[in-house]
């Protein structure tokens, strides 16, 4: 069997656990040596400076311009759609959830950073271009508020919104493994951006309803509230999610695809920039502008970013399925353990069954074993593709080492969920054969036995069939090599 001549090598793997002697799940740490200016730490503290910074700013700024009580109006009311933005954006991202702290980041550089840039940026600018473009004796204070909710606004916001993806994209480059978590990211980021906004948005309306006398449902901050908490909570995060999709399809991109990495998260920029722009000339015509954009422009792309989502969820199950057959093959796993990883459904009731019968510690255990399996499969994907970096055999060893230490409470459960998912009707796994020893790439297929050795399983008897195009049946069971791991 010869690997084709387009495909890049993959990196072996080691076929046998050799961790035994380590004590706790927490031992393993790989830790590449960085200089002196590069330390993460540093890193860390400087951001949790600067958005500490921000948000006192924005604070007080936005406390300045709707007065104490209408500050604390507009956070209560602005922070009722933010739980529910939040955990759809968690539900999205089921498969390889993302950790607490991209997600905190995010949030925090949206409702900190990124307004503080917009709050200040957007009146200077539309300044200047009303100043440019616009004959001064034509000028009014209506004019510059559409010229800048239009142009201007969009352009800065959604750069110092793309802000947060670019820093994650750039420092958490293993968190970026396709589409959905490019939406995940942005979602969040512009999540916290429009929460701000909307402390902004209705504390202004409620000062407006106190010095006009208004009240009840018919007031302005009753108006407010209904368009942007309820109607429309959804703009921001779709607008910065073009961005998102941009940034996905790059982390996906192979290396050698560099014109692709760079011009894609740029062409989404750019589409965001005129959704954005589009949504807001819509607002201040207002009318059945505004009913039109909503109904035949807003709603079928958030539809169709759903659609999008799913579709991209589906394909990194798909992953799981295809590359973690090659653990199995090796021993590291066990026959139905990659089609349980690779359902949701079957991921819940592994978890269930395990807080059933051993507690929420072992709950957590499988949770964490589920998690380091998925990041394998990913890896071995880029490794695939060619992107796996240098650090891909530390990588590796780590999730391997986590996966033995939690694998005595984690594959009866999961072998048990994995009854509950029905075999796939053509289950190929399109990768190269498996093989038993260290080698630079999978050059040689495994010396196979009979299939009665291992015997039958749920998934199906036999030993592995290599093809001549390098591929095998999922879900038959290989053959234990025979040097003894």
């Amino acid at each position: 069997m010869h690997e084709s001549p387009s495909q890049p090598p993959v990196p072996g793997y080691e076929p046998q656990p050799r961790f035994a002697a380590i004590a706790g799940p927490g031992d393993w740490r790989y830790r590449l040596r960085r200089a002196p200016w590069d330390n993460r730490a540093l890193h860390a503290g400087a951001l949790v400076v600067l958005l500490s910074l921000s948000g006192l700013v924005i604070l007080a700024l936005v406390r300045q311009q709707t007065g104490t009580k209408g500050f604390l109006v507009g956070l209560g009311l602005a922070v009722l759609p933010v739980p529910l933005m939040v955990a759809a954006f968690r539900w999205m991202d089921r498969v390889e959830p993302k950790p607490w702290r991209n997600l905190v980041f995010a949030f925090a550089w949206g409702a900190c950073a990124a307004t503080l840039v917009a709050l200040l940026a957007n009146g200077f600018a539309t300044e200047w271009l009303t100043r440019t473009i616009v004959d001064s004796r034509s000028r009014d204070d209506a004019a510059d508020a559409a010229w800048g909710a239009t142009f201007v606004a969009p352009v800065v916001e959604e750069s110092a919104k793309a802000a947060a993806i670019l820093l994650l994209f750039l420092f958490r480059r293993r968190d970026f493994n396709g589409i959905v978590d490019g939406v995940v990211v942005a979602g969040i980021t512009a999540t916290g951006f429009a929460f701000t906004e909307n402390i902004l948005y209705l504390g202004n309306a409620f000062v407006d309803d106190q010095e006009l006398g208004y009240s009840g449902v018919r007031s302005t901050t009753a108006a407010t509230f209904f368009i942007r908490a309820i109607m429309s909570p959804f703009a921001h995060p779709l607008f910065t999610a073009m961005t998102g999709i941009g940034f996905g399809l790059a982390g996906a991109a192979t290396q050698r695809q560099r014109a692709r990495r760079v011009l894609l998260p740029i062409a989404a920029l750019l589409a965001a920039m005129v959704l954005h722009g589009i949504w807001n000339g819509s607002a201040t015509h207002g009318g059945l502008s505004f009913l039109a954009v909503y109904a035949l422009l807003m709603v079928p792309l958030f539809g169709l970013l759903i659609w999008l989502t799913i579709w991209s969820r589906n394909n990194e199950l798909r992953t799981i399925r295809t590359h973690l057959p090659a653990y199995q093959a090796a021993g590291w796993l066990t026959p139905p353990e990659p089609v349980a990883l690779s359902s949701l459904r079957a991921r819940g009731i592994a978890r269930d069954l395990a807080r059933r019968t051993q507690g929420a510690a072992a709950a957590r255990a499988v949770a964490e074993y589920t998690a380091f399996a998925t990041s394998l499969a990913f890896l071995r994907r880029r490794a695939y593709r060619g992107t796996a970096g240098p650090d891909f055999t530390a990588r590796e060893q780590e999730l391997l080492h986590h996966l033995w230490q939690r694998k005595d409470v984690a594959q009866p459960v999961l072998a048990h969920a994995a009854l509950s998912v029905p075999a796939p009707r053509v289950p190929l796994y399109w990768g190269p054969a498996p093989h038993w020893a260290p080698a630079p790439h999978p050059a040689a297929a495994p010396r196979l036995g009979p299939a009665s050795r291992w015997g039958p399983t749920p998934y199906g008897t036999g030993a592995l069939r290599v093809v001549p195009s390098g591929m095998y049946p999922y879900g038959v069971s290989p053959q234990p090599p025979r040097n003894g791991l």
